[in-house]
């Protein structure tokens, strides 16, 4: 098992940028593909991307695509998430998942995202 803890986030004007850290404990973390995630208030949780183990793919939703940035440090056991140009409707909160095959085996506790216009 890997515990996620995610840090980095907060309150951004619009325009701005923040990166986002997904810490992992345990010694296991490069045998995990990774994935952050988001929830905005009233809406279901929706994938941004995921890089696989070695950090050499990275995959994102359509829709996330060219704002956002995923990157992995298996030395440091963490994952980032790398986000520009915030809009408000960025907002939400910002999770970080650890995945084994097909399945979100572990998640973060999430961290708050606020963009302002």
């Amino acid at each position: 098992q890997v515990q996620l803890v995610e840090s980095g986030g907060g309150s951004v004007q619009a325009g701005g940028s923040l990166r986002l850290s997904c810490a992992a404990s345990g010694r296991t973390f490069s045998t995990y593909a990774m994935g952050w995630f988001r929830q905005a208030p009233g809406k279901e949780r929706e994938l941004i991307g995921a890089i696989n183990r070695g950090g050499s793919s990275v995959y994102y939703a359509d829709t996330m695509k060219g704002r956002f940035t995923i990157s992995r440090d298996n030395a440091k056991n963490t994952a980032y998430l790398q986000m520009g140009s915030l809009k408000p409707e960025d907002t939400a909160v910002y999770y970080c998942a650890a995945r084994v095959g097909s399945i979100w085996t572990n998640w973060g506790q999430g961290t708050q995202v606020t963009v302002s216009s």
